[in-house]
């Protein structure tokens, strides 16, 4: 059997394929995070007909202060859970497990977004930012707390609006990307910037929390910054020394993606152009590693499966063009 179509468990929960559809965010919800039957309608669509091994709905704020960009979905408040049940009723009739990616934007945030200043590990600018935007505060002690038990209770949420597991989002630039950066994080306390073990300090405290908020058995994963691809920031090898830790913490699922570079790979056009990273991280962990990025056939994926560049397989631009998209390539990789 092609390794595509062949099952895999993640935590508690065995996935019927190697198929993921990452989380990639829509401009169908409601401005005040509430999920619309208009985005429910599309999440059945490309979940139609059960082919998809697993789907991450897109980047929730867990607090109004990580709030990304307006028509973001929810999970910092209980009134939510209705409508994100829906949502996952939408997939789960197609026979699809579905992960809720829970986010905070830091430093990435604006004031017109969230009604007050930004917060960030430090009072830096960030790699990329756009010009004239003000600098974030840096977080407190009280900040940074509060932050964990966001989490904590956005997953509790999720879990309530019957998600199968949650995904916590360290990459792109957000908030705890931004603490696990040496470019962004400056901090000389316990989450401090110049070791290894400050930088991940915060990664491993929400891990905690959330734990305590849904149990052992709930899958748990994290879409990891694997490297910013700029001079001061994020390497490999600090990518693979967190993986250890992530995974004797508990973790079920590592999601490997770009840091302050963003979605791509610097001078990587080809199918997995995260796959040096995914791989390095594959031959250090035990728990499943997730690729995405530049994938366009079920041959490609099939490809870095036996490769052993990765145990799943994420594919967004194509299946977002192609609704039918994960149809075609599983029926193809069953003929191969």
């Amino acid at each position: 059997m092609k390794l595509l179509i062949s099952e895999l468990p993640v935590g508690s929960l065995t996935l019927k394929n190697r198929l993921v559809m990452p989380p990639m965010a829509t401009p169908k919800n409601e401005n005040n995070g509430l999920a619309t039957d208009e985005v429910c309608k599309y999440y059945a669509e490309k979940s139609q007909g059960g082919f998809l091994g697993l789907v991450i709905t897109e980047h929730c704020y867990v607090s109004i202060e990580g709030k990304a960009h307006n028509g973001q979905l929810s999970l910092a408040d209980d009134s939510t859970v209705a409508g994100l049940a829906q949502l996952t009723q939408s997939i789960h009739k197609n026979g699809t497990p579905v992960f809720a990616q829970l986010n905070h934007a830091g430093g990435r945030t604006q004031k017109e977004i969230t009604g007050t200043r930004a917060v960030a590990p430090s009072a830096v600018v960030l790699p990329r930012s756009k010009e004239g935007i003000p600098i974030a505060q840096a977080m407190t002690a009280q900040d940074i707390q509060k932050v964990v038990m966001d989490f904590a209770q956005a997953a509790r949420r999720a879990k309530q609006a019957d998600y199968d597991g949650v995904e916590i989002h360290s990459a792109h630039g957000y908030l705890l990307n931004q603490f696990f950066s040496p470019l962004s994080n400056r901090r000389t306390d316990a989450y401090a910037g110049k070791t290894l073990e400050g930088r991940l300090r915060l990664h491993l405290e929400i891990l905690a929390a959330i734990r305590t908020e849904v149990g052992n058995e709930y899958p748990i994963a994290l879409r990891l910054a694997a490297c910013d691809f700029m001079e001061g920031g994020i390497t490999p090898e600090d990518a693979v020394w967190a993986a250890k830790r992530l995974e004797s913490a508990g973790l079920d699922l590592l999601d490997i993606s770009g840091g302050f570079g963003g979605y791509t790979n610097p001078g990587q056009t080809e199918p997995g152009y995260f796959s040096p990273l995914s791989q390095a991280v594959k031959q250090a962990v035990n728990i499943p590693v997730l690729l995405t990025g530049g994938v366009q056939t079920g041959a490609d994926a099939e490809c870095l499966l036996e490769e052993g560049k990765a145990d799943l397989i994420g594919v967004g631009r194509a299946l977002l063009k192609n609704s039918a998209w994960a149809k075609d390539a599983i029926t193809a990789v069953q003929t191969m």
